[in-house]
């Protein structure tokens, strides 16, 4: 069925050729709630749709132009009949989210100027809020709900080399301003290459994913790798999932899908929320690949997820860290899709020095990190420090560099910046040009390790921390605490980095939980396992933390609404002000036995409390 690939370099011829060879299979499944099959469409009517759609797009704007794509969660179908009539018509796609509040009208309004769109794609249900709330002027508005079907006949092949911009994949923003990465068609059809090898996709994969479908998740790697493939994928809207985690796992079961993935958060999420009498009605044997990527992969949540659903078929070595980003297109590393994922112990005070020291089981000190697989086809993988720019060797910690072709060929409009990150040479061996990805990490062997972001890293008393880590103990360290719903921040007090604690508090807290009862708690388990000392703790609501599509803290956002008083408060925490913050100060403050006397009275009131509430 895939033999004839390598013959199609752009997605269009490759749609074509499934319209014409596979024309009356299914390429897309769509769940209305997660549960119900609202529709599904066959290779023949996404051609036909897509022609249709590329001759009226035409006749609004013209080849190379930007048109940006906007539908309803609900709309997926919708949704990759636009995507792929925009590519039908030699228009670069902009692919965006439907904004749910101010702060996504305000996140829209910033791509339609980047990008310089003036055509939007939608449906009646979106048209006339996104009218009265956008102020770009002279906006072509394309409503695709009532479009003839006839127009397909008038379709002309556009001019397409696989230099050819496909699209513009918007950053994530989790560390700044949104940037649109240029996506060329020959960037596409490389990368969908390594995720066929790197997933081991063939003619029996079946996709299922929720995923938000203009995310490159689930854009490149759910609904382009379907049609790479030539496989069916079912989808659902991420707000459904939300609602009922457990209608991820059923559409796995029901339709019986070998590759299903998506952040480390929803595999915690599904843990906490389904029933073991659920779980007995479900059959995930067919799951061979669990691919988990965008946030931080903890070993925990692999444990807890195998243990729980290990009983309806689940297998461990299903589990598939990985690891990418929309500069490079999607897919950077991935391991062998028959292992299980590599687990490394990593002392923690070697790793803020940058070395790598490892063990091979759990000891004191040590920190255990996963894996994130190895590069494929082309491309290559270094370790660079980011400061000097000098390659670094085996076991230190740097900024991870990658070359190869199925990168993103840069910025929208933004030289600067492309320069800067697209075209990185090593200072001492002279290599290049390399992507700089801003995440740091270490190689053993060809396997990669995620330790953090560049720009996240946190500096106090000269040792660096990575926030994640804070994170992840602070949200251990009380039931009341969301997990995955925190941001660990560093603000300057009087010239001196002060760490600020934001934390989600789950819905069932937020009446009983008092910050006085477990703040010395906190405070000292931070303390012991990060030797750092809490400036500020602020409790918000739950869902308020801010993110991004695809659920990761926006760390400079939290900051920034820290900063100006924006935060959906519960309750917060401040130091004293005439408390003493220098290191010795704060060492006899922790080593004195009052302190813990402090925090046991804390605790035993807390609980006191909550007997009589």
């Amino acid at each position: 069925m895939n033999q004839s690939l390598a013959h199609y370099s752009n997605l269009v011829e490759l749609l074509r050729y499934r319209a014409t060879e596979q024309a009356e299979q299914v390429a897309y499944r769509f769940l209305q709630d997660g549960e119900t099959e609202k529709a599904a469409i066959t290779y023949h009517e996404l051609d036909q749709k897509a022609r249709a759609i590329a001759v009226k797009l035409k006749s609004l704007t013209h080849s190379g132009s930007t048109a940006v794509i906007i539908y309803p969660y609900e709309s997926g179908l919708e949704f990759i009949a636009a995507f792929m009539g925009c590519l039908y018509a030699g228009v670069i796609a902009v692919p965006c989210h439907p904004p749910m509040n101010r702060h996504g009208y305000y996140d829209l309004q910033l791509r339609l100027t980047s990008s310089g769109a003036k055509v939007i794609l939608t449906e009646k249900s979106l048209l006339s809020k996104l009218q009265n709330q956008l102020t770009t002027p002279d906006l072509n508005w394309f409503v695709t709900d009532d479009l003839l079907l006839d127009l397909a006949s008038n379709w002309t092949h556009p001019d397409i080399s696989p230099d050819t911009l496909a699209f513009l994949q918007y950053t994530s923003g989790s560390t700044g301003q949104p940037k649109g990465v240029m996506i060329t068609h020959d960037c596409i059809m490389h990368n969908q290459q390594m995720l066929k090898l790197a997933f081991g996709h063939n003619e029996t994969s079946v996709g299922v994913g929720w995923l938000p479908l203009f995310h490159d998740m689930g854009l490149i790697g759910k609904v382009i790798q379907a049609l790479y493939v030539g496989r069916p994928s079912v989808f659902m809207s991420p707000v459904a999932f939300i609602q009922k985690p457990i209608r991820w796992l059923q559409a796995i079961s029901q339709y019986k899908a070998t590759t299903s993935g998506a952040p480390n958060f929803a595999f915690d999420l599904l843990c906490r929320h389904v029933t073991p009498e659920q779980r007995d009605d479900l059959d995930l044997s067919s799951w061979d690949v669990a691919f988990s990527g965008a946030e931080p992969i903890r070993v925990e949540t692999m444990d807890r997820f195998y243990e729980f659903f290990s009983p309806c078929g689940f297998r461990r070595e299903a589990f598939y860290p990985c690891y990418g980003m929309a500069e490079a297109t999607l897919l950077i590393s991935g391991g062998q899709k028959t292992e299980l994922p590599i687990i490394k112990y990593v002392n923690e005070a070697a790793l803020e020095e940058n070395k790598v020291i490892t063990a091979n089981q759990e000891k004191k000190g040590y920190r255990v990190m996963v894996g994130c697989g190895h590069a494929w086809l082309d491309e290559q993988i270094i370790i660079v420090d980011p400061d000097t720019l000098n390659r670094r060797s085996q076991n230190q910690v740097g900024e991870i560099w990658v070359s190869g072709l199925g990168l993103g060929k840069g910025y929208w409009n933004d030289p600067e910046k492309t320069a800067n990150t697209f075209h990185a040479y090593t200072k001492d061996t002279a290599e290049g040009p390399f992507l700089r990805t801003g995440d740091l990490g270490f190689l053993q062997g060809s396997e990669l390790f995620i330790t953090g972001r560049l720009y996240d890293v946190l500096l106090f008393w000269g040792f660096n921390h990575y926030p994640q880590h804070i994170e992840e103990t602070v949200e251990n360290s009380h039931p009341a605490f969301r997990k995955n719903c925190s941001a660990a921040i560093s603000v300057e007090i009087k010239g001196e980095n002060k760490l600020v604690i934001i934390q989600e508090v789950e819905r069932t807290y937020r009446q009983s939980i008092v910050i006085d009862d477990l703040i010395e708690s906190v405070r000292w388990t931070v303390f012991d396992k990060h030797f750092v000392d809490i400036y500020a703790f602020v409790l918000i609501k739950t869902g308020s933390i801010p993110k991004t599509s695809s659920g990761k803290i926006q760390r400079h956002l939290c900051k920034t609404k820290y900063l100006d008083g924006s935060l959906d408060l519960i309750d917060e925490w401040h130091s004293p002000n005439n408390a003493a913050t220098d290191l010795t100060s704060i060492l006899k403050r922790y080593f004195n036995p009052k302190t813990h006397l402090r925090r046991y009275f804390t605790l035993a009131r807390g609980k006191i409390r909550r007997l009589f509430l």
